[in-house]
């Protein structure tokens, strides 16, 4: 795999383009964790989604780091999948963490890439998946993840910590 910026390009393109996808997971686990955590969470629009798709990969360190996860995970297939699923889990962790940002989004980005996978498996098997490699789930759950984590929405994220130490 070479990366380059034509590339990156390639793989900015099919993550905006997988939004009809990816949307409707992002939402389910919105909702879902909004329920689980007694929050009021708004849907997001694939509008959205592509904006925050542009805002990623229009900053040139984290699009060529995401767009290496992208690329290996639409590929990543292993004979008789088990033995792949450290490997799509590891990579798909981490591309929802790059994708929500700094800390403390990055960690909760790659801790609702779990719960968004187990969410995307059972989707799986309402679509046609046959011909898909292993990791494409996982990418799935990973653009969902990260991105919902990214957006706005979560009352706890609008405004200034509480915790911040005001400066002299």
């Amino acid at each position: 795999m070479e990366l380059t910026p034509t590339a990156v390009e390639r793989e900015h393109a099919w993550v905006r383009e997988r939004a009809d996808v990816v949307v409707p997971i992002l939402n389910d686990v919105r909702q879902s964790l909004g329920e689980a955590f007694d929050a009021d969470v708004p849907d997001v629009t694939r509008e959205e989604y592509r904006g925050a798709v542009d805002a990623v990969f229009a900053d040139g360190d984290r699009a060529v780091n995401a767009a290496a996860l992208v690329a290996i995970l639409r590929n990543l297939d292993v004979q008789n999948d088990y033995p792949g699923f450290v490997v799509d889990e590891l990579l798909g962790r981490e591309l929802a963490g790059i994708i929500a940002g700094e800390q403390p989004l990055r960690l909760l980005a790659e801790s609702t890439f779990h719960y968004a996978d187990v969410v995307t498996d059972g989707a799986a098997d309402a679509r046609d998946v046959s011909d898909e490699p292993a990791g494409v789930d996982d990418l799935d759950a990973a653009l969902a993840a990260g991105f919902q984590t990214r957006l706005p929405g979560w009352s706890w994220t609008e405004g200034d910590s509480p915790f911040s130490v005001p400066q002299e």
